[in-house]
């Protein structure tokens, strides 16, 4: 991606904070979500040496902005860093994948010679602010038009889940062994210390609190399907109801945050980019089926960018839930190898808004540890989207 007088965009900070259960009793429960995402600023500030008086925006992602997320949580939160108040700060929603696509913003935003320096990054406090929040009693955010085109109705996205694994084919057991692989990877991710540079502990957590080091098959094969339903059953006698509290992504609490600037600034200020982002996408796919977005986005991702599969060292693919990436998998014909090397979400956690960038610096991360060139992140999104980014290690 080159733009306004060859300009591009590298990232040249990435931190997060460990995520923590999304529910009372967790870690980070205590901490206002505000704060939360101030604690990421803060630390890239600290650990680039960015003067936040150059910097031209924060944009960050948060999915349900009400409550003690309300009222633009990335303005409130540069504040509460310590950012001069000439730094604006907006807050964007595209469900799940709002801080990639903050990222994306931010990316283009560089490119196009509008920015120099922008961070962009995401919080989410499930804990505090649970989902479906932002839905009022009574409120009808479709409307009647929307309910006219999809008379038969849309479902929730664990139902979409049930409807991608019976679609695929895809065996109870085939989805419990890769979520328990996902548990493996993230412990021993965590164990061998490669998480380390990514994490800003906050609150007394050091570590992501979620990963459990000791799941295996069996252990989740006693759990029961988290979404069964009469109604839904009859309508869809498909569904084998494989889709558990183990094979999903659980409610977490967390935030993160990436200094994206131009090469030619980077060289200014001596710092040496972690990533160029190569290529970013956004798609609409079936909101039915609302999962599969990351299917069509990484087949355009990989188009605009001149790219194959074989290009790509490792692959981010964020687990909702694990049909989503096996289904992507064998549409694609990626690697499951290379893919979320470091465990993915249904281990360290999905704290919706911040999950973007959360998996953005986790990628950065091992591409560099790996000494692999290119890395791929898609991840699904409420509603039938998905947003696809590729970014090049710079030697």
């Amino acid at each position: 991606m080159a733009g306004y007088a060859g300009r591009d965009a590298v990232i040249v900070g990435a931190v997060r904070t460990p995520i923590g259960k999304g529910k009372p009793g967790g870690a980070l429960h205590g901490v206002l979500p505000a704060d939360l995402m101030a604690h990421s600023l803060t630390e890239l500030v600290t650990r680039t040496g960015v003067d936040p008086a150059e910097v031209d925006d924060v944009i960050a992602g948060a999915v349900s902005q009400v409550g003690d997320q309300a009222v633009n949580i990335a303005r409130n939160a540069l504040l509460g860093a310590g950012f001069p108040d000439t730094v604006p700060g907006t807050t964007v929603d595209r469900q799940c994948g709002s801080s990639q696509q903050a990222i994306s913003f931010a990316a283009q935003g560089v490119i196009a010679g509008a920015y120099d320096l922008v961070i962009a990054g995401g919080v989410e406090s499930m804990s505090r602010v649970p989902m479906g929040s932002t839905v009022l009693p009574g409120s009808d955010p479709f409307g009647t038009r929307f309910a006219e085109r999809y008379s038969e109705g849309l479902v929730p996205q664990g139902i979409s889940a049930e409807l991608i694994a019976a679609r695929w084919g895809l065996s109870r057991t085939q989805l419990d062994e890769f979520s328990a692989a996902s548990h493996q990877k993230a412990a021993q991710a965590t164990k061998d210390g490669l998480f380390d540079t990514e994490l800003a502990p906050i609150a007394g957590l050091q570590y992501d609190e979620i990963i459990r080091p000791g799941t295996t098959v069996e252990t989740l094969a006693g759990l029961k399907p988290a979404f069964y339903n009469e109604a839904y059953a009859a309508r869809f006698p498909q569904i084998n109801w494989e889709i558990t509290p183990g094979n999903s992504s659980p409610l977490s609490d967390g935030s993160a945050a990436v200094l994206i600037t131009s090469s030619e600034v980077a060289r200014k200020h001596g710092w040496k980019p972690l990533a160029r982002i190569h290529t970013t996408t956004v798609v609409g796919s079936d909101p039915l089926y609302m999962l599969t977005g990351v299917i069509p986005a990484t087949e355009k991702v990989l188009a605009r960018a001149g790219l194959t599969l074989a290009d790509i060292d490792l692959f981010e693919v964020n687990e909702a839930f694990a049909p989503v990436v096996l289904s992507w998998a064998k549409d694609t014909g990626a690697d499951l190898a290379k893919t979320n090397v470091n465990g993915g979400a249904i281990a360290i956690g999905h704290p919706l808004g911040a999950s973007g960038a959360r998996i953005m610096t986790t990628l950065v991360n091992a591409l560099g540890q790996r000494r692999g060139r290119y890395g791929l992140q898609t991840m699904c999104e409420g509603g039938g989207m998905a947003n696809a980014t590729i970014i090049e290690r710079l030697a």
